[in-house]
């Protein structure tokens, strides 16, 4: 669970999309949100989810820093919204 964690504090993004996440993150269902982002059928235990989550925020991050035209913003918050939820989640559970 720590190494999962120390992954997810060791990113530095925008402050503003940080804010933006903090803020969703207080309404973070994980029935509702990850099949969105994961797809859909078996919800992943947390650990698995938040590093698949992780992936898929890197490359996304990747677009963003590369000017790319088919970046999101708004995807780009739900994934944090969904990677701070899923921390939430782990660190209360214990579990990885």
């Amino acid at each position: 669970m720590q190494d999962i964690l120390s992954l997810l504090h060791a990113l530095k993004r925008p402050r503003l999309l940080i804010r933006a996440a903090r803020i969703g993150a207080q309404d973070y269902q994980r029935t509702a949100h990850l099949p969105r982002l994961l797809g859909y059928g078996a919800l992943p235990r947390t650990g698995p989810a938040l590093m698949r989550l992780m992936e898929i925020e890197a490359e996304l991050n990747a677009r963003r820093e590369a000017s790319d035209a088919g970046y999101s913003i708004a995807r780009h918050v739900e994934l944090l919204v969904a990677m701070m939820g899923e921390a939430r989640v782990l660190r209360s559970a214990g579990q990885t």
